[in-house]
């Protein structure tokens, strides 16, 4: 709680620190509305005075110095607006980082909202992946959807990647240490609209093109069409020959508007790609130059903006070339002109759609590095904000098939957080996790479930240590009957079981590993023991391991025979005639329930002989 604490005052200095900047700036920007006021009147006034006393070229010299001084005031008005802008922005960020470190709901923005018609798979729903109040609400940053989608994506891979998580924890390492880089490009993220990260209005371009073998012919014969009809002007207007330009202007014209249609299409689409990049030159020239230094995962994640002979900045000077020559013909008079004596549109045309296909395999990982580069700036944030958590180990080569010390819930505020420890020597094991009600079962199961999700998207953990074999991943935690399909509760639940069951019996790269919250609670008590003791002896065994919370002390008695059960309580106990916890795990089945106690406590009637 000391790490939280300063990790939050020391994001409010900062906070404050802006504050006060974007306060004395304020001031000065006002001051600015009265010195534009200045050159105007003094303008007028000494305007006045030189065409009095002097001659008329005094005066406009005078207007003109006026003005000059005037757009120079507006300039610099206009400058300072923009830092204001940018320091409030940074200032918002460190505030959404505070509410993040703080767990102040109402404060972090909620990206999901943008994709909440998307299905949600089981594990998002049990453990509170994606939505209000999740995981992914508490540390994305994205900007754009796409990067926020991809973020969703990593937190809720129910099979695990190796090479993909080893690659993640080591850029996020990185970015951690490389706090300039990631404020810089948050900076400028935010001051960028959702509009503006649309990845498929950038993407656009590529898909109006015109074959270039065919864009080659066609030039062919434009420039031999328009050199013939300039010749015989030029010789026309010499007087060797009559006018055959009149002849050849039509046919020319004719082949013009015959390609008149793809040519547009193709000239506006540059004209609009070079509009829509315009915003992102200073980040990619950001990315471009940023010295790494010793952080090489960083500087290959990045690569793709870093290579020397296709660096981001090189293709957008010459799209700002092509846009200009699109812009010179936007003028009918000139348009006609430069057409008239050397085919320009089609010039233009022809480079830009050789352009676009230099730009066919570069473009897209430019995008999809970018929304990479926003989620992992997500992870290492949130590393950052919770210097406290580790780097999981998920290695093959693990000793005990899952291990972890000092283990928590990253959703849980951090005053009321319990930590615990737990490990899991070898497959097939199962652990039956009994306790009261409230005791924290249920918190415990969603949190090695939550933990393995942050570890497979390559983030730090919550827990003072964590080595696990790659498992996939099956929970039935949150059951629902559904009215459309016409499921009861029970049989919602029978047919996650079975899912679970045969996820077990496949032969699979990586084993089990399930979490499962009150095994058939949707059927009375015989039928649930039953039930639940025929299916854990069923599973026990299988390739996987298992986290079963359950109220039925009876199962614990499993142990008994098997060695592959492993029994875990949490305990309650009655302080000051109030039922309370210590949401601590121990060895060992539940020696007590509260179910009772805690109906008596809220004045519910309770048989005397049954308590």
């Amino acid at each position: 709680m000391e790490v939280d604490r300063t990790i939050t005052q020391d994001l409010q200095k900062r906070i404050n620190r802006y504050n006060n900047v974007i306060a004395v700036l304020r001031k000065r920007s006002e001051q600015f509305v009265w010195l534009r006021i200045i050159p105007f009147l003094a303008g007028l006034f000494l305007s006045w005075i030189t065409a009095t006393f002097l001659e008329e070229v005094f005066t406009w010299i005078t207007a003109g110095a006026a003005f000059v001084v005037f757009i120079i005031i507006v300039g610099l008005h206009r400058r300072l607006d923009r830092w204001i802008r940018r320091y409030e922005i940074f200032r918002d960020i460190l505030e959404e980082q505070c509410a993040r470190a703080t767990l102040d709901w109402p404060r972090i923005p909620d990206n999901s909202l943008s994709f909440a018609h998307v299905d949600k798979t089981r594990l998002q729903i049990d453990l509170d992946l994606t939505g209000t109040a999740s995981l992914h609400q508490l540390i994305d940053l994205a900007v754009s959807v796409d990067g926020s989608r991809l973020l969703a994506s990593w937190l809720s891979e129910a099979s695990p990647n190796l090479r993909e998580i080893q690659e993640r924890q080591g850029i996020v390492r990185e970015l951690m240490t490389a706090p300039r880089f990631m404020d810089k490009l948050l900076l400028d993220f935010r001051a960028l609209s959702k509009d503006q990260l649309r990845g498929e209005r950038l993407l656009k371009w590529l898909n109006v093109s015109m074959p270039m073998e065919k864009m080659g012919w066609v030039l062919t014969v434009s420039t031999l069409l328009a050199g013939l009809n300039l010749g015989l002007f030029i010789l026309n207007t010499a007087g060797i020959l009559p006018a055959y330009w009149l002849i050849s202007l039509p046919l020319y014209m004719i082949f013009y508007y015959q390609y008149s249609k793809p040519l547009a299409e193709m000239m506006e689409a540059v004209v609009d790609f070079d509009r829509e990049m315009d915003p992102f030159k200073q980040i990619l020239h950001h990315l471009e130059t940023y010295p790494f230094g010793y952080r090489t995962k960083l500087t290959k994640a990045c690569a793709p903006y870093r290579e020397p002979g296709n660096l981001p900045s090189v293709y957008l000077r010459r799209i700002k070339r092509m846009t200009s020559a699109v812009g010179v013909r936007s003028n009918p008079i000139l348009g006609l002109l430069l057409n008239f004596f050397l085919p320009w549109d089609f010039y233009t045309a022809f480079f830009a759609g050789r352009l676009r296909d230099q730009m066919v395999s570069l473009l897209p990982e430019w995008v999809t590095t970018w929304y990479r580069l926003e989620a992992m700036i997500s992870l290492a944030t949130f590393g950052r904000l919770n210097p406290e958590y580790v780097f999981p180990e998920i290695t093959s080569e693990a000793v005990s098939a899952f291990e972890a010390a000092g283990m928590g819930h990253p959703l849980i505020h951090k005053e009321q957080k319990r930590t615990n420890d737990i490990k899991v020597a070898s497959l097939g094991e199962v652990a039956i996790i009994t306790g009261s009600n409230m005791a924290g079962k249920s918190t415990f199961v969603k949190t090695i479930g939550v933990n393995l999700c942050l570890a497979y998207a390559g983030a730090p953990v919550n827990a003072i240590n964590l080595r696990s074999r790659p498992f996939r991943l099956h929970t039935c935690i949150r059951i629902t009957d559904s009215i459309t399909d016409g499921f009861s509760y029970f049989y919602a639940e029978v047919k996650c079981l079975k899912c679970l069951l045969e996820e077990l019996k496949q032969t699979q790269e990586f084993p089990l590993l399930y979490l499962v919250d009150e095994i058939f609670r949707g059927t009375n008590n015989r039928e649930r023991l039953i039930g639940s003791r025929s299916y854990i002896e069923e599973v026990i065994g299988k390739a996987g391991i298992g986290f079963i919370a359950t109220h039925d002390l009876e199962l614990a008695k499993l142990d008994e025979k098997s060695p592959m059960v492993t029994n875990y309580h949490f305990r309650d106990y009655v302080q000051d005639g109030r039922l309370a916890f210590d949401y601590q795990i121990h060895p060992g089945a539940s020696p007590t329930t509260n179910a009772l106690k805690i109906m008596e406590m809220e004045g519910l009637p309770v048989e005397r002989s049954q308590r």
